[in-house]
């Protein structure tokens, strides 16, 4: 991702008021943008302004907030990512942009290996672009027992050759994998995945405790050889498409709970009240803490519209009351929600706002080794950042500067 350097003797906008800043909520924030970078992000009592500074005070009840960042987005706004033209996908990126999801990742469903090749291509023309911080594949190496919306025609064991083929078609921008540990293959794909850079993601799995803890252990010690000890893997939309939690039969989701409270892994959440209830999102963020949760999406091509027919990938969808569904099998197909609803919902469920942004923005960043650059209002990050309303609405938006919701004015 591109470094944003400070451009001296660019006017400067000044925004003052209530802000989450690292991890806490300071009333009397300074944040000031010169050009595409925050040039100033600390209490107000130390701020120098200069001539040509435009002063913005947020009104009573507003907070700025970092830009969201969405490791787990299949699409939005009419867009399947999976399967649309470049033009298109840059369309609905631009709408998610606005709707406050300022940093995201391209999420692909499994599907014909020549399909998956194609549309990692297609794709990361658009992070060439800067338009995506990089690329996730959902597939094809999933438990067909756990498939979920994925086509279950197309699944198949980890190959280690394809994968690599995969990474190849990525050109350096695939970040994060989905993979199912039980499968044969699978500590080669493990090991091959570091390797290049990509941080494996344990889901669509049946596994036993045992085989999540050691694929996880293998993962966490892989990335730490690699030298980057800071990483971690992660869980794809843990409790969705895996076993659920018996006291006699625990499945893979006790280790996953016990490798995120370790802080050996980032678990992913889809807090949109459809894939979990909001008494469950709270009480992972009680027990695993929120610097071990990243905030998810899973969004396909229904988020931002009316209920209707679509399709996730090689799947027809039918969207009603806003949930997802494939229509041939009624397994859920994805999220609706906006990365923006999901900070709301958890904060409705007794998150505090602190702790949702940092599940929402400063997480995914980490994950992604790039907290210095975006996910929190820091001096010389990117200058993205949302003006939030009494009820966590959207005010407005800005993006490496930019305004983009409403207009400037």
């Amino acid at each position: 991702m591109t470094k944003y350097a400070l451009t001296p003797g660019t006017p400067r906008t000044v925004l003052r008021g209530r802000a989450v800043l690292g991890t806490e909520t300071l009333a009397d924030a300074t944040v000031a943008v010169e050009g595409t970078v925050l040039a100033y992000s600390r209490p107000g009592t130390g701020f120098q302004p200069r001539p040509g500074d435009r002063f913005i005070d947020l009104a009573a009840g507003e907070v700025l907030v970092p830009g969201l960042i969405d490791l787990h987005c299949h699409g939005a706004h009419g867009v399947d990512f999976s399967s649309a033209e470049a033009e298109d996908v840059r369309a609905g990126i631009t709408a998610l942009y606005a709707g406050g999801t300022t940093t995201l990742l391209a999420s692909l469903v499994t599907a014909a290996p020549d399909a998956l090749l194609r549309q990692l291509g297609v794709l990361a023309g658009l992070a060439e672009e800067g338009l995506l911080a990089g690329l996730h594949l959902e597939g094809p190496f999933l438990a067909a027992a756990r498939c979920g919306a994925q086509d279950p025609q197309s699944l198949q064991d980890p190959d280690v050759l394809l994968a690599g083929r995969f990474i190849s078609a990525a050109r350096g921008h695939l970040r994060t994998m989905t993979y199912a540990p039980e499968l044969a293959g699978a500590d080669q794909l493990v090991d091959l995945l570091v390797a290049h850079g990509v941080i494996p993601s344990l889901g669509h799995t049946a596994c036993s405790p045992i085989q999540a803890e050691q694929s996880l252990a293998r993962s966490r010690r892989m990335l730490a050889g690699a030298a980057a000890s800071a990483a971690r893997p992660t869980v794809t939309h843990m409790f969705n498409a895996m076993d659920p939690l018996h006291h006699r039969a625990p499945g893979a989701l006790a280790s996953c709970l016990r490798a995120a409270k370790a802080g050996a892994a980032v678990v992913e959440l889809i807090g949109d009240n459809v894939h979990l209830d909001p008494v469950l999102v709270a009480t992972m963020f009680e027990l695993l803490g929120a610097e071990n949760i990243a905030l998810v999406t899973d969004s396909m091509a229904a988020a931002g519209l009316q209920d209707g027919e679509y399709r996730l990938g090689p799947a027809a969808v039918t969207v009603r009351q806003g949930t997802a569904r494939v229509t041939a099998t009624g397994a859920i197909a994805g999220g609706t929600a906006s990365m923006l609803d999901l900070v709301r919902n958890s904060v409705r469920a007794g998150v505090s706002l602190v702790e949702a942004v940092t599940a929402a923005a400063l997480v995914p960043a980490r994950v992604l080794g790039i907290e210095q650059q975006v996910g929190q209002l820091v001096q010389g990050a990117a200058a993205d950042l949302l003006v939030l309303g009494p009820e966590l609405e959207l005010r407005r938006v800005m993006r490496r500067g930019r305004w983009l919701s409403p207009a400037e004015i």
